[in-house]
């Protein structure tokens, strides 16, 4: 076969492979409109909103991660100080909240500690835009993915950011697991349930 041919019938070979495992998404697909909405929520700081559109294994296991590291402080003195961070006085405080409500309460206790100015927030409020540059999908696993660039500026700057958010069906809806590019899915050769986001996701 001519060198030219077998270079093409090679590349049109892997674009079959790859299809049959992943394929891009129409502009039009919800998780496009779910992205857009979940990041104007974080610049406007609506966490309640947020939390709804997160994966609730990924928060509850946040959740337990920082009560773990709390619980864990070499001192007293220490873990209280932790607990202040989100003024709180027991670990059982965190403890009885949802996954949602810890996941509130922690961005809230985190915005808090940056203590932005607040025209500062307001600017960046006013300026942001999400652009999905695009959206693919992983049809065994069920897993869509967006690469969305978004803008926005402070008094003195203009800030450009690139993200790569992940997407898993919990039963009719689609939810976002925000670990996905963070932590690695370990499958068991043995045929038992995935580690890590694999075992939250609902079909």
């Amino acid at each position: 076969m001519h060198p030219a041919r077998l270079v093409s019938s090679l590349a049109l070979a892997f674009t079959l492979a790859c299809t049959a495992y992943s394929a891009p998404l129409p502009a039009d697909h919800p998780c496009g409109e779910l992205v857009k909405k979940y990041l104007s929520c974080v610049v406007n700081q609506e966490w309640k909103t947020a939390a709804s559109l997160l994966q609730t294994a990924s928060l509850e296991r946040k959740q337990k991660e920082t009560i773990a590291i709390i619980k864990t402080a070499p001192t007293m003195t220490e873990e209280q100080q932790m607990l202040e961070r989100f003024g709180v006085k027991e670990i059982r405080e965190l403890e009885k909240l949802t996954p949602q409500e810890f996941y509130i309460l922690d961005r809230e206790a985190w915005h808090k500690r940056i203590n932005a100015a607040p025209e500062v927030t307001k600017r960046k409020q006013e300026t942001l835009k999400i652009e999905v540059l695009g959206l693919v999908e992983e049809k065994e696993k069920g897993y869509v993915h967006a690469t969305v660039r978004t803008s926005q500026e402070t008094l003195t700057d203009r800030i450009e950011e690139l993200f790569l958010i992940s997407f898993v069906k919990q039963g009719d809806s689609w939810t976002i697991s925000p670990e996905m590019k963070d932590r690695p899915i370990i499958t068991p050769l043995d045929g038992s349930k995935p580690k890590g986001e694999g075992e939250a996701k609902s079909k």
